[in-house]
């Protein structure tokens, strides 16, 4: 996929670069040319120096050509601005917006964006760390091995059990589900649905050992 990032943050480094070496065409747009500094020497996209909704800049960026776009700056406006530019006027389907202030959620979803609220998500992740106890092994799991993060439609191996359900016989974890264009944390009660598009943690050689439980790891 060729993807547009705007916001050389901390967040957006890391989410450009593990595109990247995901084999994605990955172009990454910031005011600050020194920001560009966090991505690595051995990032191999492309920077472009401008505004995430300048058409100019965008132009620059290739976004004519883009199958994605991810607006991921510190700022909430700046972040809408730049994702009604890439879906008003450059017409990209595929737009992701990070939230910061959770209150905004409601707006955003109904301009028809993708949102992911980091405060929400991270307020949750914590939240299960500390009062749930199957929690304490994700950070063993991250440390160990290839890990991929998939996403796919659950099949009937899945339809109608918990996530809780779920993970105490597999070895994967569920970390987000897609709900309605929503994201919401994986919360242990939540029985899964039909139409829902789970997010998951699992390392790369265990994938196909459980090919029978997606319809494709790649919905989106």
């Amino acid at each position: 996929m060729y993807i547009i990032v705007v916001g050389c943050g901390r967040v957006g480094a890391q989410l450009a670069c593990i595109l990247a070496k995901d084999g994605h065409n990955v172009v990454v747009v910031d005011k600050n040319p020194d920001s560009f500094s966090r991505l690595g020497a051995g990032f191999n996209g492309v920077t472009v120096v401008g505004s995430g909704f300048d058409k100019n800049a965008l132009l620059e960026a290739g976004i004519e050509k883009a199958d994605a776009f991810a607006a991921v700056t510190n700022r909430d406006n700046t972040n809408i601005m730049a994702a009604q530019v890439a879906k008003g006027i450059f017409k990209i389907k595929k737009i992701v917006t990070r939230i910061y202030d959770p209150g905004r959620e409601k707006t955003y979803l109904k301009l028809g964006l993708d949102v992911v609220g980091g405060t929400t998500l991270i307020a949750k992740l914590m939240r299960n760390k500390i009062i749930q106890t199957n929690y304490s092994s994700d950070s063993s799991v991250m440390e160990n091995g290839d890990i991929k993060l998939i996403n796919f439609l659950p099949t009937e191996a899945l339809i109608g059990k918990t996530i809780e359900q779920v993970e105490k016989k597999n070895e994967f974890r569920i970390i987000l589900v897609k709900k309605e264009k929503k994201l919401n944390m994986a919360e242990r009660d939540y029985v899964i649905n039909k139409n829902d598009i789970i997010y998951a943690m699992i390392k790369s050689d265990k994938i196909t050992k459980y090919a029978d439980y997606f319809y494709t790891d790649s919905v989106e």
